[in-house]
């Protein structure tokens, strides 16, 4: 070592660097020694500046390396670049001075295919969609005054800060029931599914409290969970892109609210979900409806009723104002019912009177028809009379007895009309037109006489 210093020139060792001057001859030899380089890598980390200009970084199994295309180059670009597309760039290796790191300044850009990670995120996706964990039909309303929210993510997370401080300041009165989880890194995808399932059993206990109890439990059931993380690349994202975290998502027995990433992020949790949200701020506005909004609608309420009893109390004051018109005055009403009572009274002595008359007519018209047609009925009756007397003369008995004829009856009066029931030396009683005789049967004949 000693030996290759006392080789070196002189001035190379006794020189004393700045670090501006030595980052520029850095790039300097880069230049010399790479320029112009042509580099294949998929883009991670893509953001284009209000400028124009565009920042990434291009990588592939092995390593990467920072780029910059500025807004001449990226405007030549001919599709849209986005994280995980496999790319060819043409540019120079350069050194940023101000913070002495490697870059590349990308001149040219050319799609060179769809990054590995990419076209796996494509190919889940498919297959999950196939399986119907995409579609709207299964996707569940939000609750509009959630009792509860789950939040899943990590306790060192930028999006934990932000979800919370939006929650405090519009529903300080929610609870919130965090269940920690790493969101990114390689046992990242295990620990999400395992702090949703926590959340799971959470209500699953709170539903058998409050059915075992009949009544409400004391800590309150979480209506919809957030699953939030802050912006990253495809990789730090790529723990939401796991099968079985979008399986446990679909399993969810309440709705769940994806908000991962920025708005330009798209993870497969975010499909699953019921809903997704841009950012985790805009996940926690969704399931806070502010207080300001809810006093607003208090007041509109109240606003609405007192207007619906004012116009309940004009129509009854206008049904009262008519009432009181039909009333008048007490003593109006009772000179008013009077006069009907005397009228009343008058017609009710007009028809006594008038039936009266009638009556005395119809009684003064009986009593002058009444022996006149008392007489006739009674010389009808006295002609019936005749008439029947006559007809029942005509059965007297005696008139047959006066004809020769005579009625007999044995010793107990039973009259006798056949010879053969006598004997011989009966007694009977035989009645003529004038007295009776008795006699005694001396024989029977058989046969009647005529």
């Amino acid at each position: 070592m000693n030996d290759e210093l006392k080789n070196r020139p002189t001035t190379a060792l006794s020189r004393t660097w700045q670090v501006g001057a030595l980052c520029r001859a850095i790039a300097d030899s880069l230049d010399a020694r790479f320029n112009p380089v042509t580099v294949q890598g998929e883009i991670s980390g893509f953001s284009r500046a209000s400028s124009g200009h565009c920042y990434f970084s291009l990588k592939d199994a092995t390593g990467q390396i920072r780029c910059a295309m500025f807004k001449r180059a990226a405007n030549l670009t001919e599709f849209m670049t986005r994280d995980g597309d496999l790319v060819e760039v043409r540019g120079r290796i350069d050194v940023y001075t101000p913070r002495g790191d490697l870059q590349l300044i990308v001149e040219s850009m050319s799609q060179a295919g769809q990054g590995a990670l990419f076209e796996q995120f494509l190919r889940l996706k498919a297959k999950l969609e196939a399986e119907g964990l995409f579609d709207a039909a299964r996707k569940r309303e939000l609750p509009i005054a959630p009792r509860g929210i789950g939040l899943v993510t990590s306790l060192g997370a930028a999006a934990l800060h932000d979800v919370i401080t939006a929650l405090q300041r519009r529903v300080p009165h929610i609870p919130v029931i965090v269940s920690p989880a790493s969101v990114q890194g390689v046992g990242a995808p295990q620990e999400l599914c395992q702090a949703l399932a926590n959340l799971y059993q959470y209500n699953e206990q709170i539903r058998q409290l409050e059915a075992n109890l009949m009544h409400k439990a004391a800590r309150a059931p979480i209506d919809v969970i957030l699953l939030v993380r802050g912006g990253g690349s495809l990789e730090d994202l790529w723990a939401f892109n796991d099968e079985t975290l979008a399986r446990t998502i679909a399993q969810s027995p309440v709705p769940v609210i994806s908000g991962v990433g920025h708005e330009t992020d798209f993870t497969i949790a975010d499909f699953v979900a019921d809903l997704r949200a841009p950012t985790p701020t805009a996940a926690a506005e969704l399931v806070s409806q502010s207080r300001d909004a809810w006093l607003a609608a208090v007041d509109m309420m109240q606003e609405r009723l007192q207007d619906a009893a004012n116009r309940h109390l004009d129509t009854h004051n206008q049904h009262l104002d008519r009432t009181t018109q039909r009333l008048g005055r007490p003593a109006q009403g009772i000179g008013r019912q009077q006069q009907v009572v005397e009228s009343q009274f008058q017609r009710m002595r007009f028809a006594m009177k008038s039936q009266m008359n009638q009556f005395q007519q119809n009684l003064n018209t009986q009593q002058t028809e009444f022996p006149v047609a008392f007489q006739k009925l009674l010389n009808e009756s006295r002609h019936h009379l005749s008439q029947h007397a006559q007809s029942l003369s005509l059965l007297d008995p005696q008139l047959v007895l006066q004809r020769g004829y005579a009625w007999v009856v044995d010793a107990t009066g039973v009259t006798v009309t056949d010879a053969k029931k006598t004997k011989t030396g009966q007694g009977l009683q035989v009645t003529l037109a004038k007295g009776q005789i008795d006699v005694t049967v001396a024989s029977q004949a058989g046969d009647a006489l005529f």
